[in-house]
C-alpha cells in the first residue's frame, strides 16, 4: 500500500493530513487510538489541543496504528514571540510498538515543524523522554509559564517535561519559555 504522499514502510503507510481533511471514521479511529494509547487518560481537552493542524497517520492494512499531530502556538522566549509547531497527542497501538511507527510519526511531524516553524515544542511523559532525546529534541533547562493578562504564571510542574526541537536559531534552554493559554494542560 502507498499513501497520498508517496511514503510506505513494509505494509504500512504514511500520510500527512490537515485536521480539516479527516472525515467522521477517522476522527473517531483517532480518538479510540488516543484513548486506547493513554489508557483512559486523554480528555475532550486533549483532543481539542491536538485538532486544527497536521496529523501524520500511520496505517497497517488500512487501520490506524499510529498518530501524531503538530499544531501552531505561540511561544515567548527572551521577548520575542517564536512561531511553534507543538507536537501533541503522539501514540502508537500497543500491539504495535517496538516496530519504528513511533520514529516515522516523528519524522513526518519533525519535517512539518523544520519547515514551517521557528521552533518545535512537546510535553515528554517520562518514559518518552529518552526516544525524543534520541530525535535531537533537548529538554527545556530553564523555567515556563502561561502569558496571561498580567503577565507571565509560571508552571513549575511542567518544568521537567518540555523539550524543544530549535529549527531556525539557538534558543536559550536556561531562559523562559512560555506558552499561549488554553483550556486543560497548558504544555
Amino acid at each position: 500500500m502507498t499513501a497520498q504522499d508517496g511514503t510506505q514502510a513494509d505494509d504500512r503507510t504514511v500520510e500527512l493530513r490537515h485536521t480539516a481533511e479527516l472525515d467522521g471514521a477517522t476522527r473517531r479511529a483517532l480518538r479510540a487510538l488516543l484513548a486506547d494509547a493513554f489508557d483512559g487518560d486523554f480528555s475532550d481537552e486533549d483532543w481539542e489541543h491536538a485538532v486544527g493542524g497536521v496529523h501524520v497517520l500511520v496505517r497497517v492494512d488500512g487501520r490506524i496504528v499510529g498518530h501524531a499531530a503538530v499544531v501552531q502556538r505561540r511561544l515567548l522566549h527572551g521577548g520575542r514571540a517564536l512561531r511553534a509547531g507543538y507536537v501533541e497527542g503522539v501514540a502508537v497501538a500497543a500491539d504495535q510498538r517496538g516496530r519504528g511507527i513511533g520514529a516515522a510519526l516523528m519524522g513526518r511531524a519533525e519535517d512539518v515543524v523544520r519547515a514551517a516553524y521557528d521552533l518545535g515544542a512537546l510535553s515528554a511523559a517520562p518514559t518518552a523522554k529518552a526516544f525524543y532525546a534520541a530525535r535531537g529534541w533537548r529538554p527545556w533547562r530553564g523555567t515556563t509559564g502561561v502569558l496571561g493578562r498580567h503577565g507571565v504564571t509560571p508552571t513549575p510542574e511542567d518544568d521537567d517535561g518540555l523539550h524543544v526541537l530549535a529549527v531556525a536559531e539557538l534558543l536559550d534552554l536556561q531562559g523562559e519559555l512560555a506558552c499561549d493559554p488554553r483550556p486543560g494542560d497548558a504544555w
